[in-house]
């Protein structure tokens, strides 16, 4: 039965690994859709690059799918849980693969998931764990990385004299720095320097050089010990209600990417200065039966008030999380708390049911009062703050069921509830049910909500994936959602929907093309009235895109993008229109060290609402996700040359030219004339 299977599948496969994109770690399709729309939520990229750095990690070091947990396929971020706990029940069943090819066997597996973690994966024979530990210090592959990138025309903050005290003292330029060791999937050591345009670099503000320095050290199966963590680490718990550091999506075209799923424990290695522990965590069990367990103690960035007489002690009133140490006011709220952090987990897992118990205290070493508003009366306050939870998950059939439970420190509660379901071959199901009360609070929650923060919000988004045909795909999703409380610059209870239509064509491996619509309804206040509150209105946004990618040959990639998008049409006085569209050249030469790639765009819009983001290939471990508001041209060129086998080189220039402006941004960053340039080049060398 084994063998009929194997030769069914390769003499009826359709995969081919030559047909690879011409950059095999850059993210697909879904996932540059998924971080557009997190750079919209928030008004900014996300800073986390450990997704890109995984991917170039098991591009040199593949998976081995026959040795493989359900924690490492987790790790690949590729595959759903439904599709993690069907692999593994058909390695129990029939035993370890012969052949890739074998995974089109495997229910829920379908060809394009296949391609998709193609180049990360194999098959293979166990290797001796003895023989691992052995060669994790000296086995393994070194990397040294160098970025420098600058805005080139000077903004408001450089031109200032020495005698202003708000202004940049520090050089234009932006510099990263990471070494990074890494032996397979089982040992990660590494430190990052980083240093913002604007920042001192050995002298003044910052004479230890960069602003932000970050070291960790990961380990993986030491004998009891699953995970090791030491220096810097991320925390990410059950759907993430309490707890999830890690870069997590939300809502896109991926209708079945609404689960969370990592390690517990992961290192980090980024150059974001927040979102993270600073300590140890440890995880140590069996098959069934694990703990995790972590401590932290870092500094963070705070707006510090002294003692007063109505206060008699000293305060925050704010945390900070951009990381900018420039001007005097932001020195001044640099490291001025002192974060406490510990939690853990244990769980129990089989080859069908998980379930998990969580928890997670904080203590800073002054109080955080809040100036407290009708919308933020809930906010976290306090020296110390604290949250637990239960999370589960099951799978029946083709069904999987997941979900968590959280209560804060005020007991106020929080609900996450889900399903993943393969009902045929063509069709798949998401749902994700949440329920949180409007005092429910955590410090770094990030769950699959609406909004940004897992608080104050009930919804039922329902998600459809059809595929008629091997060249057809249809995807879609409804969310229904509501607020109980007022929000930022939402001064009521309010209601809202969303609605997502995606059809993608690839009638061959040269072409895909996929046209999207997606309606939003949500409300924000009405603005130019002087009132204490605000009516607010239902503000419905549409937008329609069809993005063309063609490959006329193994050398060559084409793409084009036509985007527009409608911000309150029906009223006039506030309605806003969009447009954008680029045209993208991608030329990589067989056998030789040289490749490139470049865009064209132009873009028009009316004003804040009908912005537009698009993801910008860049150099490697990076992406850039611009916002577009007004109109005029962009174009951008990168250039990879492979010195050697052991280094290569990256460059990039990109360039935003506005029509009908004198200025471009504001304040300190305010810079005179219509055109914005930066340049950026880096070097990777391994040894």
């Amino acid at each position: 039965m084994r063998k009929l299977i194997l030769i069914l599948c390769v003499i009826f496969h359709c995969i081919d690994a030559r047909t690879q994109d011409e950059n095999p770690v850059k993210p697909g399709s879904t996932t540059e859709q998924q971080l557009e729309n997190l750079a919209e939520q928030q008004e900014g990229e996300p800073e986390d690059d450990t997704y890109l750095q995984s991917l170039v990690q098991y591009r040199s070091n593949p998976l081995n799918l026959n040795t493989a947990d359900e924690s490492e396929l987790r790790e690949l971020r590729l595959v759903s849980d439904l599709q993690i706990r069907n692999l593994l029940r058909y390695k129990q069943l029939l035993g370890k693969l012969i052949s890739i090819y074998e995974l089109q066997a495997v229910p829920t597996w379908d060809i394009e998931i296949i391609k998709k973690i193609l180049p990360f994966v194999k098959v293979g024979d166990a290797v001796s764990l003895t023989a691992d530990i052995g060669q994790r210090f000296t086995g393994g592959e070194h990397s040294m990385l160098v970025r420098v990138q600058q805005v080139l025309e000077k903004s408001g903050g450089y031109r200032r004299p020495d005698t202003v005290a708000n202004r940049y003292p520090g050089s234009p330029q932006r510099l990263l720095f990471r070494y990074k060791y890494v032996f397979r999937n089982l040992l990660q050591l590494g430190i990052v320097g980083d240093k913002d345009a604007g920042e001192q670099f050995f002298k003044g503000s910052q004479r230890q050089g960069f602003d932000f320095y970050s070291f960790h050290l990961f380990a993986r199966k030491l004998g009891p010990i699953k995970l090791l963590a030491l220096g810097d680490f991320t925390v990410n718990m059950g759907q993430g209600l309490i707890q999830w550091q890690s870069l997590a999506f939300k809502k896109s075209a991926d209708v079945l990417a609404v689960k969370r799923q990592a390690d517990i424990l992961r290192p980090y290695s980024s150059a974001g200065e927040y979102n993270f522990e600073r300590g140890v965590g440890i995880t140590v069990g069996g098959q069934k039966i694990n703990a995790t367990a972590f401590a932290s103690l870092r500094k963070i960035d705070a707006t510090f008030h002294s003692v007063t007489s109505l206060t008699n002690e000293d305060f925050i009133s704010s945390i900070l999380t951009s990381g900018y140490h420039r001007t005097p006011s932001e020195l001044s709220k640099r490291n001025t708390i002192t974060q406490t952090s510990f939690g853990g987990n244990i769980s129990y897992r089989d080859t069908r049911l998980h379930v998990g118990l969580n928890g997670v205290a904080f203590k800073f070493s002054a109080p955080l009062i809040r100036d407290i508003r009708p919308y933020n009366q809930y906010a976290i306050n306090g020296s110390e703050w604290y949250n637990y939870s239960i999370d589960y998950s099951y799978t029946y059939r083709n069904v999987h069921f997941f979900g968590e439970a959280a209560m804060d420190k005020t007991s106020s509660k929080a609900l996450i509830s889900g399903l993943l379901a393969s009902l045929d071959p063509k069709v798949d199901l998401s749902m994700v049910y949440r329920n949180i009360e409007k005092s429910y609070q955590s410090l770094y929650g990030n769950a699959f909500t609406e909004s940004t923060f897992p608080t104050n919000e009930k919804g039922l988004y329902t998600g459809v994936s059809l595929k008629p045909n091997a060249a057809l795909k249809i995807d879609a999703y409804a969310d229904m959602f509501s607020f109980p409380w007022l929000r930022y610059r939402v001064d009521a209870p309010t209601k809202g929907t969303e609605y997502l239509l995606q059809i993608t064509y690839r009638p061959n491996k040269q072409v895909e093309v996929y046209t999207r619509y997606r309606n939003e309804n949500k409300a924000i206040n009405l603005s130019g009235l002087d009132l204490a509150t605000r009516q607010p209105f239902i503000r419905p946004r549409q937008n329609w895109r069809t993005h063309f990618s063609y490959q006329p040959n193994r050398e060559i990639t084409l793409r084009n993008r036509v985007e527009i998008v409608w911000y309150d049409a029906q009223e006039s006085d506030r309605s806003e229109q969009g447009f954008l569209t680029y045209f993208d050249f991608a030329y990589k030469p067989k056998r030789t060290p040289l490749s490139l790639n470049t865009r064209l765009q132009y873009f028009d819009t009316d004003g804040f609402n009908s912005r537009l983001y698009a993801y910008e290939s860049d150099v490697l471990y990076s992406y850039s996700i611009p916002q577009f508001i007004g109109k005029g041209l962009r174009y951008y060129i990168n250039v990879n040359y492979d010195v050697t086998k052991k280094m290569q080189v990256w460059m990039r220039w990109a360039q935003t030219i506005y029509q009908n402006q004198k200025t471009i941004s504001s304040g300190l960053d305010q810079i005179n004339g219509n055109a914005r340039s930066e340049v950026k080049l880096q070097v990777v060398y391994n040894f």
